[in-house]
């Protein structure tokens, strides 16, 4: 019994060179690409908007926001949508664009070791770069993230074009 107290189910979400590593609870769905462009002025990193629950919710592309190469959408693409952790967004949900469906990890202390290879700023939407096994996952900063698109939001009263 101890072990399944110290391991967590996960999500590797695939993105276009990189994968994240995020908590299965903190994504409520997986769903089409199909966005609903935004006005001008929006940030780089905010793809559109997606009709979810009957609740218009910001898309970003993480790579973009972080600052890392990324694609464009293609017939893989799909986005997560993102249970939020704090206030900041008010529909307290966001849309994450990925090459295709994440897959579901156990993570444990024999199968996870930090990788120093890369130093991530403090400020950014990254904690830190993991290692499991053969893959290199990045932690994201979830809080830092939805305050992020909240600030990139609000400036200009973003809304569905």
């Amino acid at each position: 019994m101890q072990n399944q107290a110290d391991e967590l189910y996960s999500l590797l979400i695939p993105l276009h060179q990189h994968r994240l590593i995020v908590p299965r609870a903190c994504v409520a769905e997986v769903v089409r690409h199909m966005l609903e462009p935004v006005e001008a002025g929006a940030p780089d990193w905010l793809r559109g908007m997606l009709r979810w629950n009957d609740r218009q919710i910001p898309v970003i592309s993480f790579e973009q926001l972080a600052g890392l190469p990324f694609a464009e959408p293609g017939g893989r693409t799909r986005i997560a949508v993102m249970n939020v952790l704090g206030e900041a967004l008010p529909d307290r949900a966001y849309g994450l664009l990925t090459e295709g469906f994440p897959q579901l990890v156990r993570v444990n202390r024999e199968v996870i070791e930090p990788d120093t290879r890369h130093a991530w700023p403090a400020d950014g939407p990254i904690v830190c770069q993991v290692r499991m096994i053969n893959e290199y996952p990045l932690i994201p900063d979830l809080e830092q993230l939805e305050a992020t698109v909240a600030a990139g939001l609000a400036p200009a009263g973003l809304q569905p074009v």
